[in-house]
């Protein structure tokens, strides 16, 4: 059974080895210092959530507010490498937009990604606004997309 539950200091290791089992093709290694700068500081205040199978994280990802009030950003969303095609990304990801609906004033929901990753939020409905060749690192493109809530 998948546990959701929110994220913890002592999930950091956990939370490192799911970017490193994605890594090079979902994230350049150079983003690893970013990903732990936000463990330490922004998902412990921001909505972050872990989802734990058999008492090991196999995936993480959050969501917070912007400053505009009306968008919700989702961060850090990512799922065990060994794992993908199991619904487990569908289930963090379905949580995340169920979680921005539910916050008053919100209208639409964005994110970026890359290109490996922008067929699977299409599928939710995301449409791509903007695409920047090698945005992330050489070979990873930045896919920015947006989610209208109506």
């Amino acid at each position: 059974m998948i546990l959701s539950r929110t994220y913890a200091p002592e999930d950091m290791a956990g939370c490192l080895a799911l970017f490193d089992s994605n890594t090079p093709r979902f994230f350049d290694v150079s983003e690893r210092e970013g990903f732990v700068g936000f463990l330490n500081d922004q998902a412990l205040r921001w909505p972050y959530q872990v989802l734990e199978l058999d008492g090991r994280i196999v995936g993480c990802g959050g969501h917070a507010v912007e400053a505009d009030g009306i968008s919700v950003a989702l961060c850090w969303g990512m799922v065990d490498n060994g794992l993908h095609g199991q619904g487990l990304g569908k289930v963090l990801t379905e949580a995340r937009i169920a979680a921005a609906w539910a916050t008053p004033g919100v209208t639409h929901v964005i994110l970026n990604t890359s290109q490996h990753t922008q067929g699977f939020y299409a599928r939710f409905g995301f449409e791509t606004q903007k695409v920047t060749p090698d945005g992330y690192a050489p070979g990873i493109d930045r896919w920015d997309m947006v989610l209208k809530l109506e």
